[in-house]
């Protein structure tokens, strides 16, 4: 058994990894911190042998959590900015998901824990830092009112940009991410998610119909919405018409 803290300023972020450690019967959560402060307190108290933690938190950022504790736990970064990938290394963390990630990255982290002689079998976190990786997220966390909801990625019609910021238009729900148009672009799969136009980003999925609108198109999507496809970008959607 290993006795597993889940440290998050986000409830969604904590319920993602509850959920995803529901694979793996070994690992007893025996706290949970939204906060640097309690962070320590609860680390400290319960020893936990794997730590799963956030950066950017309220009281203390995960790396002042790690200066202040009586023991020195084995530790999975869980964030959402890349900028302190290097550093996670130096303080020897055995793997940095950066959000969102999937199912899949979450049991790739826990498999390069070391077992009893010390090797994981996997590539050092050094290693994978650097790789250029085509693992998509099936489920990704988005503002909705003043919380973090989870969405399926499947379940996403089309991406809007909303100045520096982007609506995330899904099923007849819409969110905001912080992350502008051009950045969800490069986190989707780009068999299932087509820029359209400087503006929209479409779900090939959810498509209904294409009308000829100009010299572009004018897509109906499944949740009725519709949304224009510039002469700039129809060629990449004449690739999928036949």
């Amino acid at each position: 058994m290993k006795k597993v803290a889940i440290i998050d300023d986000e409830s969604a972020g904590r319920k993602l990894i509850r959920e995803y450690l529901e694979d793996f019967p070994d690992m007893i959560i025996v706290a949970e911190a939204n906060n640097g402060v309690d962070a320590v307190r609860e680390i400290n108290k319960f020893k936990p042998d794997l730590v799963f933690m956030d950066i950017q938190m309220p009281g203390m950022t995960g790396f002042e959590v790690l200066t202040r504790l009586e023991e020195l736990p084995q530790i999975i970064f869980s964030t959402a900015y890349d900028k302190y990938a290097l550093q996670a290394f130096e303080v020897h963390a055995i793997d940095y998901l950066l959000k969102p990630y999937t199912k899949e990255r979450f049991k790739m982290a826990l498999s390069r824990i070391p077992n009893s002689d010390g090797n994981s079998g996997l590539a050092p976190l050094t290693n994978s830092l650097l790789m250029d990786t085509t693992d998509y997220p099936e489920r990704i966390l988005v503002q909705f009112q003043k919380k973090l909801v989870t969405v399926a990625v499947s379940d996403i019609v089309w991406i809007e940009a909303y100045g520096d910021y982007s609506k995330i238009h899904a099923g007849e729900e819409v969110f905001v991410s912080n992350y502008g148009i051009s950045i969800l672009e490069e986190k989707m799969d780009p068999k299932i998610f087509l820029r359209v136009h400087r503006s929209a980003i479409i779900n090939l999925d959810q498509i209904k119909s294409a009308d000829k609108y100009g010299k572009g198109y004018q897509l109906l999507m499944k949740n009725q919405e519709k949304v224009m496809v510039s002469r700039g970008y129809k060629d990449k959607l004449q690739q999928f018409i036949f």
